[in-house]
């Protein structure tokens, strides 16, 4: 995914890219298990000159396979996340990153810590790093199928989505405990 700077005006130019699976895999890699795209990627955007520096808006769409952290089953979630990135010129600026100083070199793009506001430099502005991010952003903290989803019984390891069991339900700890720890100790 690569802007050419030079062929931005200062009316917007709409541009759309698809994201393979093989970009996420090669991005993410195998430590991500349970993290693959369950259909392509599209980022559309408009991106457009404002002064020296460039303005994209735009917007990532597809959907992420994932895995229920609860029942462990697969399923399939839809991503949908906007994004608005305005960048600057670097000029003889360096980031003090080691990491942003290479990815300034090497793609031209330097983003800093909020994700909407960057440094390029160059004519060619590679895009995959940004879209790396905003695609790990979109991931769920805690991934679940459904609200409802009442995972796997923690006695016998049944999925209680497909059918019940006559385990005991186990007994929650009191919010308590604690304190009454600390009354039982200070009365010894």
């Amino acid at each position: 995914m690569e802007l050419l700077i030079d062929r931005l005006d200062d009316s917007p130019l709409p541009l759309v890219f698809e994201v393979a699976a093989d970009w996420v895999a090669e991005r993410f890699g195998p430590a991500q298990a349970g993290f693959a795209l369950d259909a392509p990627l599209r980022v559309s955007l408009r991106a457009g000159r404002m002064g020296a520096g460039v303005h994209l808006q735009g917007e990532l769409r597809g959907a992420l396979a994932l895995r229920c952290g609860r029942c462990l089953t697969g399923y399939s979630a839809p991503l949908r996340e906007s994004f608005r990135l305005v960048l600057e010129p670097a000029g003889a600026r360096t980031p003090q990153d080691p990491e942003g100083a290479e990815s300034l070199a090497a793609e031209g793009l330097y983003l800093c810590d909020d994700l909407e506001v960057g440094w390029f430099r160059g004519n060619r502005v590679r895009l995959d790093r940004f879209v790396a991010e905003l695609l790990a952003l979109g991931q769920p903290l805690q991934p679940i199928c459904s609200e409802n989803c009442g995972g796997l019984c923690p006695v016998c390891g049944v999925d209680r989505n497909a059918r019940c069991c006559d385990c005991p339900a186990p007994p929650r700890p009191s919010p308590f405990a604690a304190l009454g720890a600390l009354a039982a100790g200070g009365k010894a």
